[in-house]
């Protein structure tokens, strides 16, 4: 008897026909509504096996969930998930990781570049017809190569982002990540400093740490207050390592400089939020992984790590 698979995911086609012809497969490609999330939760109680994203697992839905042996997701990070109850039921946790790495250090590339020449500002001006003649001082931005990038979490992520500044900027780079790092600091030339001498010293700070216990929050108005008059920070990591409301007022009152976030304390981000007024940030829909090649990689991944586990062997990479 085939197993049965629940996938909560956009799977491209020729993946989706392998696992349909392996597996009983519910798909959905989101839960979008009371009676999706009824659906999934009745073809969880018969699910060998879950592959999916962007749903918020729980105790409770684990009891619900008898048969499961295996959570593929289509992530890095797996906050969404309780640890401790699927290691008590015996259950398996696979992520997808380093096939996501260029594509998300890119995207912080991006909201550094954007922030650092206010990109978005100066697209709105064209769009709106309000560039009528060469632009003023009020109007530019700062330079990138040679100032000095900051890296909060030097994992695959961060020493990604750091490759590109080093190599492709000329920027000195600094560091804090909670285990020493000498390798990256003889490879990139990188200094390793407490969290409170980063924000005293970098230019451009991107914020890559995985969210934990120990990272929820951990930027506040403490650290902003710290920075030059003219740091941009990034993050591509996770909405609430940062503490969103104290990033609003910094930026309202001038105390930061610029921001660019690709990720939220609540995603998707509320229309009614103040980041929307703002000028000095630059706000994108957590696009971190989101190109045809990279998403397809973690797919890919994401069902080999399942088909294994549902074999009787190792996953390739396990949470």
């Amino acid at each position: 008897m085939k197993p049965n698979v629940v996938i909560v995911h956009e799977l491209y086609p020729e993946l989706l026909k392998t696992l349909e012809q392996q597996y009983n497969v519910v798909h959905f490609t989101r839960l979008n509504s009371d009676a999706d999330r009824a659906d999934f939760n009745a073809a969880m109680a018969e699910a060998d096996a879950f592959l999916g994203s962007n749903v918020k697992f729980d105790e409770a839905l684990i009891e619900r969930s008898p048969r499961l042996k295996v959570i593929a997701s289509v992530s890095v990070g797996v906050d969404a998930y309780p640890r401790e109850a699927l290691k008590a039921r015996g259950i398996v946790l696979t992520n997808t990781p380093e096939v996501l790495t260029d594509a998300t250090a890119d995207t912080g590339f991006v909201l550094l570049m954007m922030a650092a020449r206010r990109a978005g500002e100066m697209e709105r001006k064209v769009r709106s017809g309000n560039w009528s003649t060469s632009l003023m001082s009020q109007d530019f931005g700062v330079d990138v190569t040679g100032k000095t990038l900051g890296i909060v979490g030097m994992g695959r992520i961060g020493q990604a982002v750091a490759k590109r500044g080093h190599f492709g900027f000329d920027m000195p780079v600094i560091f804090q990540n909670r285990s020493s790092k000498p390798e990256v600091e003889a490879a990139l030339d990188a200094r390793q400093v407490d969290l409170d001498t980063l924000f005293e010293t970098a230019d451009f700070i991107v914020v890559t740490a995985a969210l934990s216990d120990e990272t929820r929050g951990m930027i506040g108005r403490a650290q902003l207050e710290r920075t030059r008059e003219k740091t941009i920070l990034i993050n591509i990591s996770r909405g609430p390592v940062v503490r969103e409301q104290e990033l609003i007022e910094c930026l309202q009152e001038g105390v930061l400089y610029y921001a660019g976030l690709d990720v939220y304390e609540r995603e998707p981000l509320d229309p009614s939020s103040p980041l929307i007024g703002l000028d000095n940030v630059v706000l994108l829909p957590h696009i971190g992984s989101s190109t045809v090649e990279t998403r397809g990689a973690m797919c890919d991944l994401a069902a080999d790590n399942l088909n294994r586990v549902l074999a009787g062997t190792s996953p390739l990479t396990p949470a």
